[in-house]
C-alpha cells in the first residue's frame, strides 16, 4: 500500500481542491472515493481518515479521499460541485495508478449529504461525461436527505426546519427508474431527525418501487459517525464493495 498526499483535483486551484489516494499493491483495483463530514465548516481528508484509508487499501481496494470547500468562505453549491469534480478528476486521472475497475462514492455526515445529492441530483456529475455504469455504488452514512442544517444557515433560517427543496437529496427520489446499489448507515444515537428522515429516504425508494435488493440498511448503536474514523468503517466499505461488485 502506498499514499500520495495533496494531489490537486480542481481546476481552480483553491487550497480546499485537493485529494489523497491510498493506493493497493496491485495492478487492477475498485476505487472508493470518500467525502468526509463537520457540518460543510470542519474536517479534513486526513487525521482519522487515514485509519480507514489504509484499511480499505491494504485489503485491494483505492481509497481517494477528498477535501472541497466549506463555509464561511464556501456557498451553496460549491461543495457539491467541488465533490463531482473530484468524482471527474479520479474517472480521468486513476489509470495513470492502475487499471479502475469501478467507482464506488460515499461520504460521512456531511460527507454523506454531498454523496446522496451527486447520487440523486444528476446535473453535479453530468459535465464529467463518465460512462453509464462506472459508478458501481453509493455509501450514505450519516447524511442528512432534506436540506443541510447550514445551507439552511446560510439563507437565514432556522438550522432545525426540516426542508425538502433543490438542495435537499430527498427532492429528486424518483426521478431515475434506477440507481446503482447504495448503502445507507444511520446511528440510534445520531443527531436529531437524523434516524427518522433516513427512515423517510429508505421509505420514499420503496415507494417509488426501486429494488430492494439493492438497497443496504445498516443501524449502528453509539453516537453519530462515532465509528467513521475507524477500522470498523473500512471493514464495512469493504464488505459493501465486495458485494455489489
Amino acid at each position: 500500500m502506498r499514499v500520495i498526499s495533496d494531489i490537486c483535483y480542481g481546476k481552480a486551484g483553491h487550497v480546499e481542491q485537493y485529494l489523497d489516494l491510498y493506493l493497493p499493491d496491485s495492478d487492477s483495483f475498485k476505487v472508493f472515493v470518500y467525502m468526509h463530514g463537520g457540518g460543510i465548516e470542519a474536517g479534513d481528508k486526513a487525521g482519522k481518515v487515514s485509519v480507514v484509508g489504509e484499511y480499505v487499501a491494504n485489503h485491494g481496494i483505492a481509497f481517494v479521499s477528498i477535501n472541497y470547500r466549506m463555509y464561511p468562505q464556501a456557498v451553496y453549491p460549491e461543495f457539491l460541485r467541488d465533490g463531482a469534480e473530484a468524482i471527474g478528476w479520479v474517472y480521468k486521472h486513476i489509470g495513470e495508478y492502475g487499471n479502475c475497475e469501478g467507482i464506488y462514492v460515499g461520504g460521512s455526515s456531511a460527507g454523506g449529504y454531498m454523496s446522496m445529492m451527486l447520487c440523486f441530483d444528476k446535473k453535479y456529475l453530468a459535465p464529467y461525461k463518465l460512462p453509464e455504469g462506472i459508478i458501481k455504488g453509493y455509501i450514505h452514512d450519516a447524511g442528512q436527505p432534506t436540506t443541510h442544517f447550514n445551507v439552511l444557515r446560510e439563507r437565514g433560517l432556522d438550522s432545525r426546519l426540516v426542508i425538502v427543496d433543490e438542495a435537499a437529496p430527498l427532492y429528486y427520489i424518483g426521478r431515475e427508474k434506477e440507481y446503482p446499489p447504495m448503502l445507507f448507515i444511520v446511528s440510534d444515537n445520531d443527531m436529531k431527525n437524523r434516524y427518522e428522515q433516513t427512515q423517510l429516504v429508505l421509505s420514499t425508494m420503496k415507494h417509488f418501487g426501486y429494488d430492494e435488493s439493492k438497497i443496504d440498511y445498516r443501524l449502528m448503536h453509539g453516537t453519530h459517525c462515532h465509528y467513521s474514523g475507524t477500522q470498523a468503517f473500512g471493514e464495512i466499505i469493504c464488505d459493501f464493495i465486495r458485494k455489489f461488485s
